[in-house]
């Protein structure tokens, strides 16, 4: 594979897959059973603030990012994009999305909202353009305090939700069902979606850093 076309699968999986996050994170706000961590936060803050969903999270992942100065940790491509392309996407799919009543329509889209962040995950990760701004939060504080990725996940994530979950976002079984399930699925899908490198060796997924960009266990 030419460099060119190397860069341009890279590119196109980049914003595919923040494209296809936005759209899951949507459709796990239609569903109405429970958004994940940073979601119930965004929910939380856009019924107080009167912004929509998506605004409040690209507001939400630009001062996330300035956190990144005092971690020395630096954004990529991928960093900055994620800021603003999930939640145009997110934005533009509410607005087409019917809304829908009885679990009978609100349980299938949970679950396609759940598989789909998985697979956008997977692609925006695989194309080696670094973490999204809250991922980074965690290895920053990781790499500052010593503790494990693990623990600084869990200890933000409770934080988030609970903060969230207090100003009127939706916490529920989709909450727990993305928690158990979305760490398989992204690592499949980084498979399914990993870059060959150039010199044409073997498969590498997400430049060595799919442990610090999805940091699951």
């Amino acid at each position: 594979m030419s460099s060119q076309r190397h860069l341009v699968r890279r590119l196109s999986q980049l914003y595919a897959g923040l494209a296809l996050y936005g759209v899951s994170a949507a459709l796990l706000v239609g569903a109405g059973l429970g958004l994940e961590p940073w979601g119930v936060l965004h929910q939380g803050l856009a019924e107080r603030t009167g912004l929509t969903i998506g605004v409040v999270s690209i507001i939400v992942g630009a001062a996330v990012l300035l956190l990144w100065i005092p971690l020395r940790q630096r954004p990529g491509l991928g960093t900055v994009s994620n800021v603003f392309a999930v939640g145009l996407a997110m934005d533009g799919t509410l607005a087409l999305l019917p809304e829908t009543h009885g679990l009978a329509a609100r349980i299938p889209l949970l679950v396609a909202g759940i598989v789909l962040n998985g697979m956008a995950t997977g692609l925006y990760i695989a194309a080696r353009f670094g973490p999204g701004p809250r991922d980074g939060l965690m290895t920053g504080l990781h790499r500052r305090t010593g503790r494990s990725i693990r623990l600084m996940r869990t200890a933000v994530e409770v934080a988030v939700v609970t903060t969230g979950f207090a100003l009127g976002g939706t916490v529920g079984v989709g909450t727990i069902l993305y928690a158990l399930s979305i760490g398989p699925l992204a690592q499949l899908f980084l498979r399914v979606f990993a870059v060959p490198p150039l010199s044409g060796g073997s498969t590498v997924v997400a430049g060595g850093q799919p442990e610090g960009a999805i940091l699951r266990p």
